[in-house]
């Protein structure tokens, strides 16, 4: 039997995956099974099951390959120097990526994901693994408090948190309503965030 080259391996696995997120975006993740993926992936049960064995699995593996992007871009931002400059940098980043239709209709997955997370301790841990990645921004807040360049009594950790609620609740807000302006948002953000780091 001829040996399956990486390319084709990650071929396929990326072909499972951009079928299980046009069926989840679709029909919602309860009401898509893997039956509903094989089909739409047009491949055989065991070359899904031999790549994905279940419906978690995919999942995870969607989340995965988005952290691991978001955290690339994070990590670019704590060797900044300038931290105006490099949240500045985050924001238009990732607030590009969501103008984007496709990501969009990928984060209408997410927010489906997010609320499985409430009754699924396994997609509950997966998400608890983004949402981890806030813990570098902490780390950001308070070398710019040591810094002098954010208030010392700001609570860096509580920080971290709000700038994950504010993209997610756009992400949400999108999912609702797609027409939303990006770039007003965007705007206001700039806004804030040169309040909010400035030389004292």
């Amino acid at each position: 039997m001829p040996k399956v080259s990486d390319a084709h391996r990650a071929a396929r696995r990326r072909q499972i995956l951009d079928s299980a997120i046009n069926c989840f975006a679709r029909n919602g993740f309860h009401r898509t099974s893997m039956q509903h993926i094989i089909a739409e992936a047009r491949l055989s049960p065991g070359a899904i099951y031999r790549y994905f064995p279940s419906k978690e699995d995919i999942v995870e593996a969607i989340a995965d390959e988005r952290h691991s992007r978001e955290s690339a871009l994070l990590a670019e931002a704590l060797d900044a120097p300038d931290i105006r400059a490099a949240l500045h940098r985050v924001t238009h980043t990732y607030f590009d990526w969501l103008k984007d239709p496709d990501e969009q209709r990928r984060r209408r997955v997410t927010v489906q994901v997010w609320a499985e997370a409430l009754r699924n301790e396994r997609i509950a841990a997966i998400i608890e693994r983004g949402n981890a990645q806030r813990h570098p921004a902490t780390t950001l807040f308070r070398a710019a408090q040591r810094r002098g360049v954010l208030p010392a009594h700001i609570d860096a950790d509580a920080l971290s948190r709000l700038m994950l609620a504010v993209i997610q609740g756009f992400i949400l807000q999108q999912a609702w309503d797609p027409s939303v302006d990006v770039d007003s948002y965007v705007r206001v953000l700039d806004d804030l965030i040169d309040a909010a780091f400035s030389e004292r």
